[in-house]
Formats: structure tokens, sequence, C-alpha cells
């Protein structure tokens, strides 16, 4: 997780990140291997505090090497990732067909779009097409707002639609695509539209 403005949450995280800076590269290994194995099986919000909890210390991990180190072995239900040879702990978002799905520990392409098997393909990418003009909203410039009259109105049905995908991706497509991974990890937040993880209705 990249530190690089200094809102409050930043700082937040940033405080909460120590917690793993004294450990040494063996017992930050172990206990990343052993999460992951609590994590197997299931598909989890991005929100988590177990996944938020988890990505702070495979921050680390990434910045220190730990994975080229082999110092713990994951759960073996975990592959390598092809990025940087850490677990392979895919994570889904709205942006699925421009970045297929990402690696939790490099933030990287995992999976490319067109490497998903076809079937589940298909679905992913027809709710991440029906996603993007929604998310849009948030994003359009003066003469969009002005054309579309009222853009209060407009910004908080967007909101809606976009409570709604978000559910449907946790609800229906994460547990596809845990058919494929050991573990799945999806976004359950759209930061601009001001959605956030309690707002889903699974």
């Amino acid at each position: 997780m990249a530190f690089e403005s200094e809102s409050p949450l930043d700082r937040l995280w940033k405080e909460y990140a120590r917690a793993f800076q004294g450990w040494d590269d063996l017992t930050l290994a172990r206990w990343l291997a052993q999460t992951l194995g609590q994590f197997e099986g299931r598909a989890w919000r991005i929100s988590h505090p177990l996944i938020g909890a988890y990505r702070l210390g495979a921050q680390l991990a990434h910045d220190r090497q730990i994975w080229f180190k082999r110092l713990a072995t994951p759960p073996a239900g975990y592959g390598e990732s092809p990025c940087c040879r850490a677990p392979f702990l895919p994570l889904l978002t709205r942006e699925v067909r421009e970045s297929g799905l990402i690696c939790h520990h490099c933030s990287e392409t995992l999976v490319p779009f067109e490497e998903i098997p076809e079937d589940v393909r298909a679905e992913v990418g027809a709710w991440a097409q029906e996603y993007e003009p929604v998310h849009a909203v948030a994003h359009w410039d003066d003469r969009q707002r002005r054309g579309a009259g009222d853009y209060d109105a407009a910004f908080e049905n967007a909101a809606k639609q976009a409570e709604q995908l978000l559910a449907r991706a946790g609800r229906e497509l994460a547990p596809q695509l845990l058919q494929l991974y050991p573990t799945l990890l999806w976004e359950d937040q759209d930061e601009c539209l001001e959605v956030r993880p309690e707002d889903l209705a699974l």
C-alpha cells in the first residue's frame, strides 16, 4: 500500500503499518503464510479488517522481497504469482476489463482479462461494462453536469447503481471466480461516488 499523500486516513494506515516494521523477515513470512491459510476457500471484501492487516504486512514483505527468500511455504493451494512471485492472491475491481485481476501483493496485473476462463470472463466483462458509465458520472465535466440538469440527483442515482453493482460482484461474480482460485478478493467501495462498504446489501 503506497502512502504518497498525507491525508488523515493515509497517516492512520502508516501508524497501523508500524506494527509490522519491527518484525524480522522470518516472522513476517510465517505470519503471511499462516494468514493465507485462514483466507483460503473464501471470497473476501477488500475492506475486511483481516485483509487490510494482511495488505500492510504484504506491502512490507514486497519491499523486503520476502517471497524471493523462500523463508516460509504458503499453503499448497496458492500458486506463485508471475508478477512478483508472491502467493497467487487476485483482486476483482471495476477496471477488470482494462487491468485484469490485480495482484494483492504488488498491485500489478495478476491475471489479464483475456486469460480469465471464457465462461466467467463474459459475465465479469458485462458487469464491468455496465459499471463504467455509472462510475463516469463522478468524473463528468462542467458541460456534462449542466446537461444533466440536476447533477446532485444524477450523482445520487449513480451511487445507488454502484452499490447494487458492487453488491452483485460480491454475491455473484466473486463465488464464480473462487472456483478458479484459492482465495478471491473483491472491491466493495467506490470512493469517487462516495459508496462505502457498509452501504452494500448482500
